[in-house]
């Protein structure tokens, strides 16, 4: 395993039109347990993270919950120290499990937890009864008092009153129930409201999860990241693999059909996309590093990107994933990378 260089942010502008390499600290990562631990801050939440959460949302589902704590363990022997899942997933199963996780391992301390909350069926939306009971049965299934990170979602509930929302939050991080507030699904304009808000004494919203990827770029790339980097806003991308299309594991639609995500990686599998696995292929090749690791490298090299979010099937995978971190990219591979997803 070669690692290089850890991309922990966004690119000096001045720095890529010199011609120079992707200008992260290098800080060399040399095996599981061995080397620098590597965090950068989530923002301005005053929360460091390993610059890859990793995401359970197929703990419970796809993945059962032996394997889920393999995976788990194999992310913090990396170094890992964030884990992003959702009271919506698998209808809180993810949660159960890794709320057991933390209890076996006594890690509850070292971990950044982070929470998706609004979209569970029993407690659906922002609104403020629904948010604190979601809120509290989160707490319970994850077994912790805390959740260092809230994100609200905004995706079954875009109309319920972010004043009253906001309220409800205060009260919950005034209980020590919550650390951070960030959001999920929200539009610009609706981030620009809650920061407004924020100027009249609500908690401010610090981090954003947005679907962000090298095949999924338009949503993000527009008025959402001017608006994450004019608030100084943490970018913790979901969807960074694309549902394994950017592991460069699904090559033809035969292949791509057996998996659980079949119809979403087969409409991957057009010209744009072959393209995209092409120069993947050949920046993996000339860096000797797996393909997944050159998406995240990818996504850490973008502005206000702090730590993608990512999901995985099995431990052997933590591996070519955690690389990602460790991955310095040139401003020619950048560019590559660039016109193949035009």
């Amino acid at each position: 395993m070669r690692l290089f260089g850890v991309g922990a942010g966004a690119p000096d502008d001045r720095a890529l039109a010199q011609g120079a390499e992707h200008p992260s600290a290098p800080i060399p990562i040399v095996g599981p347990g061995v080397g620098e631990t590597i965090r950068v801050p989530l923002g301005e939440t005053g929360l460091e993270t390993f610059p890859l959460m990793l995401g359970a949302a197929e703990f419970g589902w796809n993945v059962d919950l032996e394997t889920s704590h393999g995976i788990l363990d194999r992310y913090i022997e990396f170094g890992g120290n964030a884990v992003h899942t959702a009271d919506g997933f698998s209808g809180g199963r993810s949660e159960h499990i890794i709320g057991q996780w933390l209890r076996s391992r006594g890690l509850r301390d070292e971990v950044v937890l982070s929470a998706r909350i609004g979209a569970h069926a029993d407690n659906p939306g922002l609104g403020s009864v629904n948010l604190v009971r979601a809120v509290e049965g989160s707490l319970t299934r994850l077994g912790t008092e805390r959740i260092d990170v809230l994100y609200l979602d905004a995706t079954l509930d875009a109309t319920t009153n972010l004043e009253d929302t906001l309220a409800t939050v205060e009260w919950l991080v005034d209980a020590g129930k919550v650390a951070a507030v960030g959001a999920f699904g929200f539009a610009p304009e609706r981030l620009v409201e809650a920061r407004i808000l924020a100027s009249a004494g609500y908690p401010r919203i610090e981090v954003v999860d947005a679907p962000y990827n090298l095949i999924r770029r338009q949503s993000f790339e527009g008025d959402l990241r001017l608006v994450a980097g004019a608030q100084n806003l943490a970018v913790t991308p979901s969807h960074a693999l694309e549902h394994g299309f950017l592991s460069g594991r699904h090559r033809n639609k035969s292949v791509a059909s057996r998996g659980v995500r079949g119809e979403q990686l087969r409409g991957n599998l057009n010209r744009r996309g072959i393209r995209i696995l092409r120069a993947l292929d050949q920046i993996a090749d000339e860096l000797s590093v797996p393909v997944a690791a050159v998406s995240i490298a990818w996504l850490l090299a973008q502005r206000s990107i702090v730590a993608p979010i990512v999901n995985t099937f099995a431990a052997e995978h933590v591996d070519e994933l955690m690389q990602g971190a460790g991955v310095a990219l040139s401003r020619a591979q950048l560019a590559d990378l660039a016109r193949a997803g035009t």
